[in-house]
């Protein structure tokens, strides 16, 4: 019976450095959800004593990802029909972190840093203003690399829905960053 709980605390180690993979990937997802970085962390927090909880139920060889991302949506989802408190839409904004700002870029210097935070700080803005049925697809699909079969799977909606939400999304993010990308009302700049 020993050998067995050691296998299982070995089992449930692997599992859980393999999960820390994906740490930043679920904040990203939490972040955009909660709009909140307390209430994010919590999320992630909240997802991983979840995930390690049920890691016999996970299928090794399959996406860990989206199951981690499920489960961050599902207890979000169930957590906010509860408290109703963890979304608002005029609530005080909070900047992202910089995930961006430890990578290399071919050209580094002040300009590239200020113009990277500034874009970083203009899209999280985009993306806070629009719906969250419009929102979740252009995290999952956009900025999380799910397909669309995975972003349905994950949020439980047909795959029609997805491509027709994430259409919707992306022309709210769009009309949202006109003024910033230089786009003239009803005319494109080429």
């Amino acid at each position: 019976m020993g050998g067995n709980k050691r296998a299982g605390a070995a089992d449930r180690e692997t599992f859980a450095r393999e999960a820390m993979v994906h740490l930043d990937h679920l904040y990203r997802v939490a972040f955009h959800l909660a709009k909140d970085q307390d209430h994010a962390q919590d999320l992630v927090q909240e997802t991983f004593v979840r995930a390690l909880a049920a890691h016999d139920q996970f299928n090794p060889g399959t996406n860990m990802k989206a199951w981690l991302t499920k489960i961050l949506y599902n207890f979000f989802f169930d957590y906010y029909h509860q408290s109703k408190r963890w979304i608002s839409t005029e609530g005080p904004i909070e900047q992202e972190p910089d995930y961006w700002a430890g990578r290399p870029v071919e050209n580094p210097g002040p300009e590239s840093h200020v113009l990277a935070n500034e874009l970083t700080t203009t899209v999280t803005d985009a993306l806070r203003k629009i719906p969250e049925e419009f929102r979740l697809p252009i995290v999952m699909i956009d900025m999380g690399d799910f397909s669309y079969a995975e972003a349905a799977e994950i949020l439980s909606c047909p795959i029609g829905t997805i491509r027709s939400r994430l259409s919707r999304g992306r022309r709210l993010v769009h009309s949202y960053l006109k003024a910033y990308v230089g786009i003239e009302k009803g005319r494109e700049k080429k």
